[in-house]
């Protein structure tokens, strides 16, 4: 179990953590509630129903990781016609992204705060079914979030990145890349049929 996760019986993960990845782990998804932001609470006074039509932003976003957490619907550069539609989707739909997007890091915060360290200081994390949803999506953020600053695209996936000096600045993150890729990876294996 060490270093991935696997299928626990009747549904759901788990994964041996040590005291560093565990740290890790959750500094990243504090960070990433910080990028994604706090998100708008209701006034005590405002109707529940109004939160719901709330319209977000219709401009994206100008943080690239930012971007792209959030990307636009529709290729808008082509015409004003997709711009506008872009925008449109964008307006309707960001705040609850954001939302969910939240919910799935505090859910990593909160899974690693309630582990009972071993005498090593390390724990096993033991996931339900829902809360590896998750998981999942954090993990999935994290790691757009890393190659977006690292600059990692789809065709490339960072190639020369791995083969980086132990002395480059950059490495502890694509170290970070690779292990949350295989955290993704194992647990999306855990959550298949």
């Amino acid at each position: 179990m060490a270093g991935h996760f696997e299928p626990l019986p009747g549904g759901g993960a788990a994964v041996a953590l040590d005291e560093v990845e565990i740290a890790i782990l959750r500094s990243l998804a504090v960070q990433l509630l910080e990028l994604i932001g706090p998100g708008e609470a209701p006034a005590e006074d405002e109707d529940p129903l109004a939160a719901l039509f709330a319209e977000g932003p219709s401009e994206p976003p100008a943080d690239p990781a930012l971007a792209r957490l959030f990307p636009e619907a529709y290729a808008s550069e082509e015409s004003e016609e997709l711009r506008a539609k872009s925008a449109e989707f964008r307006r309707f739909t960001e705040n609850d992204l954001r939302a969910r997007k939240r919910d799935d890091a505090l859910a990593v915060v909160h899974g690693l705060d309630a582990l009972s360290p071993r005498g090593d200081g390390g724990a096993v994390l033991k996931l339900a079914a829902d809360d590896s949803r998750h998981w999942l999506g954090a993990l999935n953020d994290l790691r757009l979030t890393i190659a977006t600053r690292l600059d990692i695209t789809d065709e490339d996936e960072g190639g020369e990145l791995y083969r980086l000096p132990d002395d480059d600045p950059r490495k502890p993150m694509v170290m970070a890349y690779l292990w949350l890729g295989v955290l993704q990876e194992t647990l999306i294996e855990t959550l298949m049929p």
